[in-house]
């Protein structure tokens, strides 16, 4: 019997749980986790009134029981692979055969004075968002230092809820790590028409408490922004340091293969501290976002059951609500060599894609949900570039017709190549933990209804011989 341990509680543990369970392994799992297992992407619909807190949480004693996994909410301090062990604070040491760091990353602190004051939030864990949504009403001022993808999810948040919204940002331009100058230069006219202040290419040098409670954010260009909170958002790193002397090879992340196990046979390493295989260039890299974690968790899950699955690699990929505009970016989008590119200032909308030969291999996408469809056209270029379908003609025509990715995507083969594509041998479940027990709500629209009403009655008839059509 092995012991399976996971070092970490986010989506890539949760997703390692349930690919060990669907794989048909029976062995014990032990999770460590300094902080109880709850979703950490959804915290800014809590911030924005949208969720309750306990709608966070993903786990609780009920489903750890039912899936045999023993929960220590404690922090790894060490591991020793020689050994095969796991220090815990405290003291306690845990026995592994097979192991997953999946400890995920940290919000990087500015380093400036005032950092430490009261009601400057870096904007991370589940107690901040409650520091955070304690700290807010209709009308508090808040200044956001970073204006990358976390910082503008609560910027989203924070604007359902009419805070007054300053953003400062050292690079030329919001979201320098998800859309071209183009496309940035659209959603911040945007996000001004919306009444959030900008201040790029500019950065914080201190941040000092006003006798009235307030707070002042004194910026490089000598200015001054009174303000009631100060959320940081200035970059992440993986939780990697206890790592140190245990002979795991570790770049910015765990550098793992295309089965996720490191350097170290029997440990694995899924999520924001996994520095794996990337689709496109086959380069280990760190893809530190949700898709990702879930995917190497799987992986990693059924392989330490025994499985030997093949990851294909991940693909970097940010969808954004930004106060109503959505924005997402896939793959390479910032290759220039052979681009196809539509804009429109006014609506505003942009359409990007990225070309190598006949294959999309990035693409950016902003505008209003109507323009984006968001349901349909981002989620079939999303299978093309991870198909690495060859369009042929279709690069021509899609190139003519940008908002037309339909026929496209049915013409080059790509939705029957993703039908044969497997992540893991076994299909995925259902989870078995829900919030309070909730089934999920079968909401019928009338289009729904049309279907549904039309839906033949009884048994199809038995059809003999070689199919039609």
């Amino acid at each position: 019997m092995a012991n399976h341990v996971i070092i970490g509680g986010g989506p890539a543990a949760q997703a390692a749980i349930e690919s060990i369970r669907q794989a048909g392994s029976s062995d014990p799992i032990t999770v460590i986790s300094n902080e109880p297992m709850y979703a950490r992407m959804a915290l800014p619909y809590f911030i924005a009134g949208e969720k309750p807190e306990g709608l966070m949480f993903t786990a609780n004693e009920a489903y750890f029981a039912q899936k045999g996994v023993t929960f220590v909410q404690s922090a790894a301090t060490g591991v020793d692979t020689t050994a095969k062990t796991v220090s815990v604070a405290g003291g306690e040491t845990v026995n592994y055969d097979t192991l997953l760091i999946a400890t995920g990353s940290s919000a990087v602190k500015l380093n400036v004075p005032g950092a430490d004051l009261p009601g400057v939030i870096n904007l991370w864990t589940l107690d901040d968002a409650r520091a955070c949504a304690a700290a807010i009403k209709e009308g508090t001022r808040v200044v956001f230092v970073g204006a990358g993808f976390i910082g503008l999810i609560v910027v989203n948040a924070l604007f359902k809820r009419k805070c007054q919204l300053s953003v400062v940002e050292i690079a030329g331009q919001i979201l320098p790590r998800m859309l071209d100058a183009q496309s940035a230069t659209l959603v911040e006219g945007w996000l001004k028409k919306k009444g959030v202040a900008l201040h790029t290419g500019n950065s914080v040098t201190g941040i000092s408490a006003n006798a009235d409670g307030t707070k002042s954010v004194q910026l490089k260009d000598g200015s001054a922004l009174t303000t009631d909170l100060v959320i940081m958002s200035a970059g992440i790193k993986a939780n990697l340091g206890f790592l140190d002397g245990s002979g795991v090879a570790v770049g910015q992340g765990v550098l793992v293969n295309e089965r996720l196990e490191s350097n170290v046979p029997g440990v694995f390493a899924a999520g924001d501290c996994a520095q794996g295989p990337d689709v496109l260039s086959g380069a280990q890299q760190v893809h530190a976002i949700q898709p990702t974690a879930s995917e190497h968790g799987k992986v990693a899950g059924a392989n330490m059951a025994g499985s030997g699955v093949v990851y294909r690699g991940s693909l970097l990929i940010n969808i954004l609500d930004v106060c109503g505009l959505q924005c997402a970016s896939f793959g390479q989008w910032s290759d220039s060599s052979d681009v196809t590119c539509v804009s429109n200032d006014s609506r505003p909308a942009v359409r990007k894609f990225v070309w190598s030969g006949n294959r999309i291999v990035g693409a950016i996408f902003v505008g209003r949900p109507d323009d984006l469809a968001m349901l349909t056209d981002v989620g079939m270029v999303k299978g093309l570039i991870q198909t690495k379908a060859d369009l042929g003609v279709w690069k021509k025509y899609l190139s003519e017709n940008p908002f037309d990715v339909r026929r496209a995507y049915v013409g080059s083969g790509a939705a029957a190549g993703l039908l044969g594509t497997k992540l893991t041998a076994n299909a995925s479940k259902d989870r078995d933990y829900r919030f309070n027990d909730l089934k999920p709500a079968k909401q019928v629209g009338e289009a729904h209804a049309i279907l549904v009403g039309t839906k033949p009655v009884g048994e199809p008839e038995k059809v003999e011989g070689p199919a039609a059509g």
